[in-house]
């Protein structure tokens, strides 16, 4: 199993807190459950303080293989949360590993 870790640290400079964006796409990453195969869970977690080294959410997503998780990332469904988040993100880690 492949579990796909990233978190974001959001923009200060939009009309959209960093709270709001990250409630955003908690809801709308956790609403893909059970719509793409081969996704078998993602769960986003808003980060409740802020320091200079922090980000403000986390997503957990897990994989039966490698390439689950590649197709997840080219899904249309995915796509569209990917580049509401990509226009919101400062900054953006992540991590792949198997568990």
């Amino acid at each position: 199993m492949i579990r796909h870790i990233v978190m974001w640290k959001f923009r200060r400079d939009l009309e959209e807190t960093p709270q709001q964006i990250a409630q955003e796409m908690k809801s709308r990453l956790e609403g893909l459950n059970g719509k793409i195969e081969g996704l078998l869970r993602a769960e986003v977690g808003i980060n409740i303080k802020e320091t200079a080294s922090s980000y403000d959410a986390v997503l957990t997503a897990d994989f039966p293989t490698f390439e689950a998780m590649e197709a997840y990332k080219v899904n249309p469904l995915h796509v569209v949360i990917s580049d509401y988040c990509k226009s919101r993100r400062l900054e953006r880690v992540d991590v792949d590993y198997e568990i």
